[in-house]
């Protein structure tokens, strides 16, 4: 079983080009011709998997600072989260995984899926989105499952674990990271990309395992790391970073 990941990964969509985390920011990026999106999944107050980064809703939504874990489905339904970015996307709705997955598959997308918990809620997100995902999503070549939470990552292998795994690496690196890479079984590294050095990225190629980097919005950044060996990148704007990436050979 082999990951056939795209050197380019919408970030949270496109999120250059349409609101973070929408259905509208996936069709967005296959409009671009995108291959792979990564989004951002956290849980209502009633246990469904929906699209969202931020632990409150202030950043993306008219929702004030209200916290998302204590928000049920239909008040998140009742939510406004497109106009912070831009008039022309008023009204645009927060959507369930379940939804957004049905448009990555419709648009044949290969996807990243990032399990976002809410502090304490590591178990039973990962748990939800992985019951959510057994039940739609059948190309285990194209779908990568990813989070800082150790705990979400675990429940992932014992649930699926014959899923791909990424391992996201903070900007401080663990000092048992080679340790919990090992245990997860991951499949990919994925590195921030603004803040790594070469020496990291050096030590990743040592355990031969693609290496993808996030979130990389600037072309000679882009062109650095792929030098040094980095396989793919996450970004805002695919567009901008696969013009630099060609342009590499």
């Amino acid at each position: 079983m082999t990951l056939k990941f795209s050197k380019i990964i919408g970030h949270r969509g496109a999120a250059a080009y349409a609101p973070e985390n929408t259905l509208e920011g996936i069709h967005t990026a296959a409009d671009m011709g995108v291959e792979w999106v990564e989004f951002d999944v956290k849980l209502t107050k009633d246990q469904v998997p929906i699209l969202f980064h931020d632990d409150t809703l202030e950043r993306t939504t008219n929702g004030g600072d209200r916290p998302v874990a204590e928000c049920t489905l239909d008040e998140i339904r009742a939510l406004e989260a497109g106009s912070w970015f831009a008039d022309s996307f008023a009204g645009i709705k927060i959507p369930t995984l379940e939804e957004a997955l049905e448009v990555v598959i419709g648009h044949g997308l290969g996807l990243n899926l990032e399990i976002k918990p809410c502090p304490g809620r590591e178990k039973e997100t990962a748990e939800a989105a992985l019951d959510i995902l057994s039940q739609i999503w059948d190309d285990h070549d194209r779908l990568l499952i990813s989070s800082f939470s150790h705990v979400s990552m675990e429940t992932a292998l014992d649930m699926a674990g014959d899923w791909h795994r990424g391992f996201l690496l903070p900007e401080e690196w663990p000092e048992n990271w080679r340790e919990l890479a090992e245990y997860l079984d991951v499949s990919t590294f994925n590195v921030n990309g603004n803040k790594v050095v070469r020496e990291q990225i050096d030590e990743l190629l040592d355990l031969e395992k693609p290496i993808l980097a996030y979130t990389i919005n600037d072309p000679d950044r882009a062109r650095i790391l792929q030098g040094w060996g980095v396989d793919g990148f996450f970004t805002d704007a695919p567009d901008v970073l696969t013009d630099a990436i060609l342009k590499v050979h």
